[in-house]
């Protein structure tokens, strides 16, 4: 029988399985979209049927705002670094014209938003007032909805008291603090600073406005990352008692990133190393009483993230982890991606191309991929997995054979457990829920391989 707590038998596990593997915040995955058999109009068609078919439900609203003062070296986004604060206002007049283009696409006078996510970059680098001109342009355009949730990405370094009250103003109670790590070599290393203090700050005036919800996100495997920095910013980091945490590898891509070409990967936390940063930081995590609530996030029972993940209407999009589902998801501004449940969309990745598609008044998608029935059912498959930790076969679908025979070994190492047509991820699996949905995720078991395309898992 496998002893699923020896320390040596996790470590083989994780040498066995820290291979390069999708985040899942969608299937297919971009890298196997079919944009061949994609067209924007077709788009528009599912993005208008999805609408029809879930108004009560209403729309998740990304917007993503690209800009930064300076360059993250770790950071994975599509960015704009710039100190020129002048492209703020035509890049929010662009914004507004392509959230018209949808309106119009959705043919029902004003459309009711159920969630509003701001995203970057860093959505703080736009001054409150352009942000407010933002949010009001975009809220001309549409009904609320009365339980809708309103959230932003924050910079500690440069979020103003006037930023939190602007947007608590117009409706925003959680927000997201970029953390990553406290120590100085660490930040000097990635070219992110911010102190304590700023972080302290932000946190008592969000809360003293009236925030209901403030999110960590923190990363482990950085470069010049030990295990003595890494204990050191959970300590500092729970001290200041977030609703959520966002605990999760880095994901060195330089060939995607070039900035994460700043370092070497000699200066990264490798193997044993990174297993311990990752063991202790989450040992650290769950004893200040957080809940494991999906893959590397963790919430404070009583959040709203939390509660959803018990009631099990936990739901993963491009955004990562949400409280809600709503069909339809869409995604303003340069790279941002949509998502009509049966089709997803990417807007152009450069600011040029994107304001000259709309000044073209055309919508300004340049990749996507619709869904056929095997998709939808393997899409299903995963999002179970990985929301709820479990998922039921379909009755008949012909790949169901396929995918448990690529689990017979992940079965017989007390990571996956199947009675019937019922597949369950154990406690012990749950460190390795990438690995197990790769299992599921027939694109990348149709590619053999053949493309370096992801980070590693662990």
């Amino acid at each position: 029988m496998i002893d699923n707590t020896s320390e040596s038998r996790l470590q083989a596990l994780i040498e066995k399985y820290n291979v390069a593997a999708p985040r899942y915040t969608s299937y297919p995955t971009v890298p196997f979209w079919d944009n061949d058999h994609f067209s924007p109009d077709e788009w528009s068609t599912r993005v208008y049927h999805s609408y029809q078919k879930s108004k009560d439900a209403g729309i998740s609203l990304y917007i993503h705002l690209p800009f930064c003062e300076s360059l993250c070296t770790y950071c994975g986004c599509n960015t704009r670094i710039t100190k020129n604060h002048r492209v703020e206002i035509p890049y929010i007049t662009s914004l507004l014209k392509e959230w018209g283009m949808y309106t119009a696409i959705l043919k029902d006078g004003a459309p009711l938003i159920s969630e509003i996510h701001l995203g970057g970059g860093t959505p703080t680098f736009f001054a409150p007032e352009h942000l407010a001109k933002l949010i009001n342009g975009i809220k001309a355009q549409a009904q609320i909805a009365k339980d809708a949730s309103f959230s932003f990405e924050a910079h500690p370094g440069n979020t103003t008291y006037e930023h939190l009250a602007v947007l608590y103003q117009l409706g925003f109670r959680r927000l997201s603090l970029g953390i990553q790590d406290f120590d100085p070599l660490v930040q000097f290393t990635i070219n992110r600073k911010q102190e304590v203090a700023d972080v302290q700050r932000v946190m008592r005036e969000a809360r003293t406005l009236g925030y209901t919800s403030i999110n960590f996100d923190l990363i482990y495997g950085l470069p010049k990352q030990n295990l003595a920095t890494i204990t050191d910013t959970l300590k500092a980091s729970l001290k200041l008692n977030p609703d959520r945490i966002s605990f999760y590898s880095y994901a060195h891509v330089p060939w995607i990133k070039p900035g994460q070409r700043h370092y070497t990967e000699e200066d990264l936390p490798r193997g044993e190393e990174k297993l311990a940063l990752y063991t202790a930081g989450k040992k650290l995590i769950q004893e200040a009483g957080y809940e494991d609530v999906g893959m590397d996030h963790f919430a404070r029972i009583g959040d709203e993230l939390f509660l959803a993940f018990q009631q099990e209407r936990l739901h993963r999009n491009f955004m990562g982890y949400a409280d809600r589902y709503r069909p339809l998801l869409i995604g303003l501004g340069v790279s941002s991606i949509s998502d009509s449940w049966d089709g997803f969309a990417q807007n152009a990745k450069s600011v040029e191309e994107y304001q000259k598609l709309l000044a073209q008044n055309e919508i300004p998608v340049v990749k996507g991929h619709l869904l056929d029935p095997e998709d939808l059912v393997i899409r299903r498959y995963i999002l179970d997995l990985m929301c709820k930790g479990k998922t039921k076969f379909v009755s008949g679908f012909p790949f169901n054979e396929a995918i448990l025979n690529r689990l017979e070994v992940m079965i017989l190492e007390g990571l996956v457990m199947v009675e019937e047509d019922i597949i369950t991820i154990s406690p012990l699996g749950k460190s390795f829920l990438r690995n197990v949905c790769m299992q599921f995720d027939l694109k990348l078991q149709q590619s053999k391989g053949e493309k370096k395309l992801f980070s590693q898992a662990i």
